[in-house]
């Protein structure tokens, strides 16, 4: 049986053509109008749909509701801003949009892994990481939840660089993942420490750099892989897992965690 994320890969893939154009052309909307106050009803005008229609049509195509993809387009947004330029936290705030500065360091702390300020202090004294052999990390709900997830990722033989595989609650690579590692090559996989339930792997392979912003601030060169529901019980996965690495898509949601600094 297909998985939720690959059922929505394979819905977008056997869609009509005039849908996936349209969902490519509200994305592209809505990267240019992020920090605007977008309704439903504005983004299912830009489509052609009704709300309700464009609502099925769009979470059937990316995977995530509208507006949990704007979401996350606002903060990735805001972690563009924070790494390269030298505006204030509370300018950038309300340059992607957010009416209040708490609320939206709550927000970024949630779902980028770490609160602004910090995440410009790590890259700034980001130590060189990207020379080294393979490491196995692991964030966790409950140290004492033993077994794990296995299996493997597929990719180009000639790949160069590092390979994050992490499990997180929902379809979508934001805030620290339940469970992680990483790799220096497509191959086998193994995530040791998994706590009971049901997650969605996903996968980024980016090329070696010992540019921090490569890995915090992802370009076209960007290869990702995912799948999911996994259902995990007593710590260990229900199934063996594989994956194949591909090029970013348009509607791919943008990777709001902070990798590698988690």
């Amino acid at each position: 049986m297909l998985h939720d994320v690959q059922i929505a890969e394979a819905q977008a893939l056997s869609a009509p053509l005039d849908h996936l154009t349209a969902m490519e052309e509200v994305v592209r909307f809505m990267n240019e109008h992020f920090a605007a106050a977008l309704s439903l009803d504005d983004l299912a005008d830009v489509a052609g749909f009704s709300p309700y229609y464009f609502c099925r049509v769009f979470h059937n195509s990316v995977g995530l509701p509208p507006g949990e993809f704007l979401s996350s387009l606002r903060l990735a947004a805001a972690k563009r801003l924070l790494l390269t330029t030298t505006l204030s936290v509370t300018d950038i705030c309300f340059d992607v949009g957010y009416c209040g500065l708490g609320s939206f360091t709550t927000r970024f702390s949630q779902l980028v892994g770490v609160p602004p300020r910090l995440l410009r202090t790590l890259a700034q004294e980001a130590v060189q990481f990207t020379d080294a052999e393979p490491v196995a990390t692991s964030h966790v709900m409950n140290d004492a939840v033993k077994g794990g997830l296995s299996g493997t990722i597929h990719g180009p033989a000639t790949f160069n660089g590092v390979i994050f595989a992490g499990l997180f609650p929902k379809p979508i690579p934001q805030g620290r993942p339940v469970s992680c590692t990483m790799l220096t090559s497509p191959g086998p996989f193994h995530i040791p420490r998994v706590p009971t339930g049901k997650y969605f792997l996903m996968v980024a392979a980016f090329p070696r750099s010992s540019d921090p912003h490569v890995y915090l601030l992802p370009h076209d060169s960007l290869l990702v892989a995912s799948t999911g529901p996994i259902l995990v019980h007593e710590g260990v996965a229900c199934e063996h897992v594989s994956l194949s690495l591909r090029p970013l898509r348009p509607t791919d949601p943008p990777i709001i965690s902070a990798l590698p600094f988690l």
